[in-house]
């Protein structure tokens, strides 16, 4: 038997929450932790409580939002995203997948329907690494593959560390950070691109993940003239010296 969600209701979601840190071309700018990121976590945070969840707070400000099952202590099935944005972001960046959960979580509600496993919504602190670094910070710590006090200290261009910044919009929680069995783990994502739309399909499963890595670069040279110093008088940088 299929189902469906509340198409009207999940636009309101993501039209709802776009106002907050609103931009003029119609984006959003909700910095992880910031005035703003704390807004829209107190929304999201309002819906699920309204959605009969039990919302929890980890020790980085990951969000979790649990929906009750027949059986309570199996691993539940995470879904979610992340409502941090880039300075110029898109209104469904992250904050789609977040609320899709929301919406998939409503319609189980409407339906009267009982799941077997746990579904926990969840939201990560600061995913797109646009105020701190590095990026998808929550999610690191979370899988252990960044240690927590590390994370914490991690400081904003204004010298704002993560911790800091965490309890001026009040959610540093309390609840332990990762450690926790999860079964099956579901983040529904904008492409970001345009080949699903250019090929006129509405939906792509991903298969792979794009690696980065980032250098921490010294360069060190001398300014000079460059039509009127010589060669052998420059240290330009990235530039052997000239060989004699």
């Amino acid at each position: 038997m299929i189902h469906h969600i509340n198409r009207e209701r999940l636009w309101s979601s993501l039209t709802e929450m776009a106002k907050i840190g609103a931009t003029a071309r119609g984006g959003v700018c909700r910095l992880a932790l910031s005035e703003a990121d704390g807004r829209g976590r107190d929304l999201f945070s309002r819906w699920c409580r309204e959605a009969g969840l039990q919302l929890r707070v980890d020790g980085i400000g990951n969000l979790f939002a649990r929906r009750a099952a027949e059986q309570p202590d199996h691993p539940p099935v995470l879904v979610g995203s992340h409502l941090d944005s880039q300075p110029t972001g898109g209104r469904f960046d992250g904050a789609y997948g977040v609320l899709a959960a929301l919406e998939v979580v409503r319609s189980l509600n409407d339906l009267g329907i009982t799941t077997r496993k746990p579904v926990e919504i969840v939201s990560w602190t600061n995913e797109e690494g646009a105020r701190f670094t590095p990026a998808m910070l929550g999610s690191a710590v979370f899988t252990g593959k960044i240690d927590l006090e590390q994370a914490l200290s991690a400081a904003d261009a204004d010298g704002i560390t993560v911790g800091a910044a965490l309890d001026a919009i009040g959610y540093r929680g309390s609840c332990a950070v990762g450690g926790i069995p999860i079964d099956t783990y579901f983040e529904a994502h904008i492409e970001q691109g345009p080949v699903l739309e250019k090929s006129g399909v509405p939906i792509g499963v991903v298969t792979g993940g794009q690696g980065i890595r980032w250098f921490d670069v010294k360069v060190s040279g001398n300014g000079a003239h460059a039509g009127t110093t010589p060669m052998e008088f420059r240290r330009d940088a990235h530039c052997s010296p000239r060989p004699k």
